[in-house]
């Protein structure tokens, strides 16, 4: 596949949405949440939130290569091979409604899926939740950390508070995420938005007071994505707030989702 990234040729559909989508769907029809990570983050991020938000919502966090069980596929490079691929493998999900949330990365990842979703099926989300990531489009004069030496790399990155102490402190176990780190990092410094339509679902923007990443003007731009409404949400902390299932994310999820009317009766 051009950029790198595993392909699905190989796999009976129904294979390849079981490997890219989290969680035995045991929700009894309820509408799905689709969650996408943060740089070199995992499904494991959103494991609190299954519970949390059961029954309204069946959690399915996304499973991208290069972690977690796909440890050994090669992770993609570039946004457009990683949206198709994902779309993909996501249209089994589409017989009932859904929703996406991303954070950091995963917020533009989600919603590049949301509009291919929108365009290519038909079955469009019923909201869309973008968490700690500037508006699509935005100028950005961030240098590019995927090309820092692996030291330098990694001090950017702990910086934002996004890498355990205890994964720190594992020189062997860092070695291993850092393939699918980096490629990330260079997901997002490559990105530019896709030519399309803009979505019609209700989209939210949830803001950190202490995030170094995201301001409050760079997350009200959200509103231009969609003709829908559009709300945004801030919460204390830093770029990683919402890490942990914390009680008032969480609330603000469930009450997002209702509001966008996941479960219609």
């Amino acid at each position: 596949m051009p950029g790198g990234g595993a392909t699905d040729t190989d796999h009976g559909h129904l294979g390849v949405t079981s490997r890219w989508v989290g969680n035995e769907d045991d929700s009894g029809g309820a509408g799905q949440l689709f969650c996408f990570a943060h740089a070199g983050g995992g499904s494991s991020f959103f494991r609190p939130w299954r519970a949390a938000l059961a029954p309204e919502a069946a959690v399915r966090p996304i499973m991208l290569p290069g972690r977690e069980s796909r440890l050994d596929e090669p992770p993609y490079r570039r946004l457009p091979d990683l949206v198709e691929s994902l779309s993909e493998a996501l249209q089994p999900c589409l017989d009932r409604p859904y929703a996406l949330f991303g954070h950091s990365l995963g917020a533009v990842i989600a919603y590049e899926v949301a509009r291919r979703l929108s365009a290519s099926s038909g079955a469009g989300p019923a909201g869309l939740i973008v968490s700690g990531r500037r508006a699509p489009g935005l100028p950005c004069d961030q240098r590019r950390l995927s090309e820092l030496p692996d030291e330098e790399f990694l001090a950017e990155v702990a910086r934002l508070n996004g890498i355990p102490r205890e994964v720190l402190s594992e020189p062997g176990f860092l070695s291993t995420l850092l393939p699918a780190l980096r490629a990330d990092y260079e997901l997002a410094e490559m990105y530019q938005p896709f030519q399309g339509d803009r979505l019609d679902c209700p989209v939210v923007a949830y803001l950190s007071t202490s995030d170094p990443e995201a301001d409050y003007a760079g997350m009200l731009a959200w509103r231009e994505v969609t003709t829908g409404q559009f709300s945004i949400r801030i919460f204390r902390g830093d770029h990683f707030y919402l890490k942990g299932g914390r009680p008032d994310v969480l609330n603000a999820v469930r009450e997002d989702l209702r509001l966008a009317n996941l479960n219609p009766e």
